[in-house]
């Protein structure tokens, strides 16, 4: 069976429209995302919450998803599945990275890399590793951005990740490549 996580991924893909190639930000389709939004109501399991914080993080409703994301790692400790709360994890790191607190996310994302590949979970893995490559990229760090990058690309193939979200990635990793090229030009 899919992980609950997994089950809106396809439902929030479909409201994400693009990337910024210049952020790394997903572009969101913002009537889409508050009619689901509307849809969830005020469902309150832990698929609910995540997706939750998945739509007013992509509508910059940051600071609504940040307390929901701090009560979906509140609940992911109670089911006491160490997995589902390094996910838990991973999407409150996204909402501190786009308020501006990057240490914090990159803390956060760091402790979700160890885990989850000392567990070997693929998917967690590549997900930590990309947001937290999104995290080095807003510091300015394209070397590290770069490897997480990499990584995330490798994890997702190994994970029998969908194409789409190896494009994802494989498309993180082209972009860095371009502002290392472009760091190392101006030097």
């Amino acid at each position: 069976m899919a992980h609950p996580a997994a089950l809106n991924n396809g439902l929030i893909l479909s409201i994400i429209i693009g990337y910024d190639a210049t952020t790394l930000r997903e572009q969101a389709d913002p009537q889409a995302a508050l009619a689901r939004l509307d849809e969830l109501g005020e469902l309150r399991s832990l698929s609910a919450l995540e997706e939750k914080i998945t739509l007013l993080r992509l509508i910059d409703r940051l600071d609504e998803a940040a307390l929901i994301a701090n009560e979906a790692v509140r609940l992911s400790r109670f089911t006491g599945d160490r997995k589902q709360l390094a996910s838990s994890r991973i999407r409150r790191a996204q909402v501190q990275q786009y308020q501006g607190k990057l240490d914090e996310a990159q803390a956060e994302l760091s402790h979700c890399v160890q885990e989850a590949e000392a567990h070997e979970w693929l998917d967690v893995a590549a997900s930590a590793r990309e947001n937290r490559g999104k995290v080095h990229f807003d510091q300015g760090s394209y070397e590290a951005a770069a490897a997480d990058f990499t990584a995330a690309v490798f994890l997702r193939e190994r994970a029998g990740a969908s194409p789409q979200e190896i494009e994802n990635s494989l498309l993180a990793v082209a972009v860095i490549e371009k502002f290392i090229a472009a760091d190392d030009a101006s030097r």
